[in-house]
């Protein structure tokens, strides 16, 4: 299980396999290698050093969709860290609402 934050150092939850949670137990995501799609297929951004970051030049990329599992659980969420700079305008943070 690897626990990830937002570019802006706001920890959002973990990877578990092929699919992303939430801090509060939700299934919000699933992963292609790094890059993350929502469960309508959409994407959402990618990991980079344990952050999740989206690329503008990416967001009208697309995989299948997927129907996300039963909540599970949720965890205490982490100590949030320092954010790392935006790269320009390339990338954002990861939409809050997966």
């Amino acid at each position: 299980m690897d626990h990830l934050f937002t570019w802006s150092g706001t920890y959002f939850g973990y990877r578990d396999g092929d699919s992303l949670w939430t801090h509060d137990g939700r299934h919000v995501a699933r992963f292609d290698g790094d890059e993350v799609y929502g469960r309508h297929g959409r994407y959402l951004g990618e990991v980079v050093d344990d952050h999740l970051i989206t690329s503008r030049s990416k967001t009208s990329w697309r995989r299948p969709g997927f129907s996300p599992y039963a909540s599970r659980v949720g965890q205490v969420p982490f100590v949030n860290q320092v954010g790392f700079v935006m790269l320009a305008t390339k990338f954002h943070n990861l939409p809050g609402n997966c």
